[in-house]
């Protein structure tokens, strides 16, 4: 079938978009490594508590981007077409599949020794973009997760639990959504269409983004159990970076004053 080169197509773009690591490019620029910083790894939180709170934000938004433009090419890419001999879209299908792609890249990139980040970012632009073509109801449990998420790091330091609480919701949900489009149908003529093996399959891909997200978080799982955790404080972050400015300022004075 057409539509399966296509589907392959995407997910090696996915996978290939997604092994491009922007804290580590980011960090290089700045003539140093994330990797030797810190908790040592390259994603927002260690960005912003080791080189700059403005760069943890960009890597931020950069790693959101990549999780969001395969999403959304593979959401509009198939328009309204189905699968042959169901009731399953295929655009369905394809949003999960290159989500997950994404994000194994953004863990296990090829560019990097397939040693990457922690997924969290990627993961939220798959499911921001996932929830939101669907409508502005299921966007909101999304937005609203990051909230939620923003505020518990806020308020606890703890940034792993923070990053769970942002991409879990939006998980549930897209089960539901998907649960609630072809799950409650007619069991019998699902499973003779095959809408049910796609919906069974596309939940368990679901399921697969969010197992590798926190698979690749099981140290800081276990420092939390320990209560080692490394603690990330948006107030420190952003006091840091406030002091390196003024000294930076002064140095620059200093130099000119010579």
């Amino acid at each position: 079938m057409i539509y399966s080169l296509w589907l392959s197509v995407l997910g090696v773009f996915s996978y290939l978009f997604g092994s491009v690591n922007w804290a580590l490019i980011i960090s290089k620029i700045k003539r140093t490594d994330i990797r030797k910083m810190g908790s040592g790894n390259p994603g927002t939180l260690n960005m912003g508590r080791n080189i700059g709170f403005k760069f943890g934000l960009l890597t931020f938004f950069l790693d959101v981007m990549k999780g969001a433009i395969p999403t959304l090419i593979a959401a509009f890419a198939f328009g309204e077409e189905k699968f042959a001999h169901s009731d399953f879209y295929i655009s369905d299908f394809a949003i999960y599949l290159c989500g997950l792609c994404v994000v194994l890249g953004h863990i296990y990139p090829i560019y990097f020794m397939f040693k990457g980040g922690k997924g969290i970012a990627s993961t939220i632009g798959v499911f921001l973009v996932a929830e939101s073509v669907h409508g502005g109801g299921w966007a909101i449990v999304a937005v609203m997760a990051i909230v939620a998420a923003v505020v518990f790091i806020y308020l606890t330091e703890f940034g792993a639990m923070g990053s769970f609480i942002s991409i879990t919701p939006p998980a549930i949900s897209g089960g539901i959504r998907l649960f609630l489009d072809y799950g409650k149908r007619n069991a019998h003529e699902a499973v003779k269409s095959g809408t049910m093996a796609y919906y069974i399959v596309s939940c368990m891909l679901i399921f697969a983004i969010c197992f590798f997200t926190w698979f690749a978080h099981r140290k800081n799982i276990e420092r939390m159990l320990a209560g080692d955790e490394h603690p990330t404080s948006f107030k420190g972050m952003v006091v840091k970076a406030k002091a390196k400015k003024l000294q930076e300022q002064k140095d620059k004075e200093n130099a000119n004053n010579k």
